[in-house]
C-alpha cells in the first residue's frame, strides 16, 4: 500500500541534505556510467578487430611457397618451394574436411578500356574463392563459375573503383577490357572490401590466367576452408600435418617452418578472441569495482544518516512506531538514491556510447577510410538494465545494515545519544 507520509518524509530528508545526497548519488551514477563506458569501449574494440576477419571465412587456410632453411636429403638450403597443380590436388584428396579448395595466381599489370587505363593486380582464382573471401557481387553480375574454368573463358570481375576509373558512368557489364595484352569481358562488379586484397584487383578464371600468363603451370598459393578446428591445439596439429603433406611433395624437412607459409585464419581468430575475452573480464572487474565503491558510499552515508537521526528514531519508538517502519524508511531512501542515480548513470552511459557510435559511422560514410580499430562501441541494453537492477538490489543491501543498527537502538538509548 502506498504511504504518502512515508515518501514525503523521505523527500524531506533528501531536500534537507542536498549536498550529501548529491555526492552519494553521484558516486553511484559515476560507477554505472563508467561500467557502461568501459564495456562499450571493450565491445567497440572487439567488434573492430572481428570486422577485420569479416572479409574472409574464419576457417580459411592459405599456403604459399617460400625458401627452405634446413638441408634435407642432400638438397641445399635456400631452394625455392614452388607450388603447382599437384599441391591443389593433394589438398583435395589428402586434407580431411577441406572444402572450397582453390588456387591463386597473381600478376601485376595494366587494365585498359578504350583510352582509359590504370594499374591493376590480376588475380586468377577458383569459383570457391567467393565463399572463402566472402565476396559480394553487385546485382546484374556474377562471379567466376565452373564453366569459365573448364572452357578457359576470358572473363573478369572489377570493383567500383576500377569501374569509375575506366568506365566513368557507363555500365561495364558485357564490355571488354585489356589486361596484360589480352581482352577480357567484364561479367561482374564486386564490392570492395578494404580488409583483403588490393584496391585494383581484377578477378579472372584461374585456368585462363595460368594458361595465358604462367605457361599452364604453377600457382602462387593454395587456399581452402576446413571444418572441425575448434581449439588452438586442433589447429596446431592440423598445421603440422599439412606442412608434412607439403614436405612430402616438395622434399623438405617437415620441421622446416620457413619452407612454406601457412596462414590459418581460425588459429588467429581463436587467439584474438582469447585475448579479448581476457580484456572483457578485466573491464568487468574494473567496472564492478567502481560500482562497488559507489554502493559502499551509499552504505557509509546511510550509517551517517542513522547516527544523525538517532534521537528521531528513539522518539519514534517511544511513540510506538514499530521497528519495521524505521527499517522500511531507511531501505526505501537507500533504494531511491541508488535507483534514481543509477538510472541517470545508465542513460548517460548509453547516450555517450551511442553518440560515439554515430560519430564513427558518420566518419566512415563521409568518404574517408573507416576506423576498423573501433566499431559499434555500444553495450547491450539488457546488460545495462541488469546492471541497474543489480545496483538497486545492492542499494537495498547497503541500506539494510544501517537500518538494522537503527532498529536495535532502544528508545532510552536513542534519546540520550549525542
Amino acid at each position: 500500500m502506498f504511504d504518502l507520509d512515508l515518501w514525503q518524509e523521505i523527500f524531506n530528508t533528501i531536500r534537507t541534505n542536498k549536498l550529501r545526497t548529491f555526492l552519494t548519488g553521484f558516486s553511484v551514477a559515476w560507477g554505472i556510467f563508467m561500467l557502461i563506458i568501459l564495456l562499450s569501449a571493450g565491445n567497440g574494440l572487439k567488434n573492430g578487430v572481428i570486422s577485420s576477419f569479416a572479409g574472409r571465412a574464419t576457417n580459411t587456410v592459405e599456403v604459399w611457397g617460400r625458401r627452405i632453411s634446413i638441408p634435407h636429403q642432400g638438397l641445399p638450403m635456400g631452394r625455392r618451394v614452388r607450388l603447382d597443380n599437384k599441391d591443389f590436388e593433394m589438398v583435395n584428396t589428402r586434407v580431411p574436411n577441406a572444402g572450397n579448395v582453390g588456387a591463386d595466381l597473381w600478376k601485376g599489370g595494366v587494365v585498359t578500356f578504350r583510352s582509359e587505363f590504370t594499374s591493376c593486380q590480376m588475380r586468377g582464382v577458383y569459383p570457391g574463392l567467393q565463399q572463402i573471401d566472402d565476396i559480394d557481387v553487385q546485382p546484374g553480375g556474377r562471379f567466376i563459375n565452373a564453366v569459365d574454368m573448364r572452357e578457359r573463358r576470358k572473363v573478369a570481375l572489377i570493383n567500383d573503383r576500377l569501374k569509375t576509373a575506366l568506365f566513368k558512368t557507363e555500365n561495364p557489364i558485357g564490355q571488354y577490357v585489356k589486361i596484360l595484352g589480352a581482352m577480357f569481358q567484364v561479367v561482374g562488379i564486386y564490392e570492395l572490401n578494404n580488409s583483403w586484397g588490393n584496391d585494383n584487383t581484377v578477378y579472372v578464371p584461374f585456368s585462363t590466367a595460368q594458361q595465358l600468363f604462367n605457361r599452364g603451370y604453377g600457382v602462387n598459393s593454395v587456399s581452402f576452408t576446413v571444418d572441425g578446428l575448434n581449439t588452438r591445439e586442433d589447429n596446431e596439429r592440423f598445421n603440422a600435418a599439412l606442412r608434412k603433406n607439403f614436405a612430402e611433395l616438395h622434399r623438405f624437412n617437415p620441421d622446416d617452418l620457413r619452407a612454406v607459409g601457412i596462414h590459418n585464419q581460425m588459429e588467429n581468430y581463436l587467439q584474438t578472441m582469447s585475448i579479448f575475452n581476457g580484456i572483457s573480464l578485466f573491464l568487468w572487474i574494473i567496472g564492478i569495482g567502481t560500482l562497488t565503491a559507489g554502493v559502499v558510499g551509499v552504505s557509509n552515508i546511510m550509517l551517517i544518516t542513522v547516527r544523525e537521526r538517532t534521537k528521531e528514531f528513539g522518539i519514534r519508538k517511544a511513540l510506538g512506531a514499530p521497528p519495521a517502519s524505521i527499517l522500511r524508511l531507511i531501505l526505501l531512501e537507500s533504494m531511491l538514491i541508488t535507483g534514481l542515480f543509477g538510472y541517470v548513470g545508465m542513460v548517460l552511459g548509453i547516450g555517450v556510447s551511442e553518440l560515439v557510435n554515430m560519430a564513427l559511422e558518420a566518419a566512415g560514410s563521409g568518404g574517408g577510410e573507416s576506423m576498423n580499430i573501433l566499431k559499434n562501441p555500444t553495450v547491450d541494453i539488457n546488460i545495462a538494465l541488469l546492471a541497474t537492477l543489480v545496483l538497486m538490489v545492492a542499494g537495498v543491501v547497503a541500506g539494510y545494515f544501517p537500518a538494522r543498527k537503527a532498529i536495535r537502538i532502544t528508545a532510552v538509548e536513542a534519546m540520550r545519544a549525542e
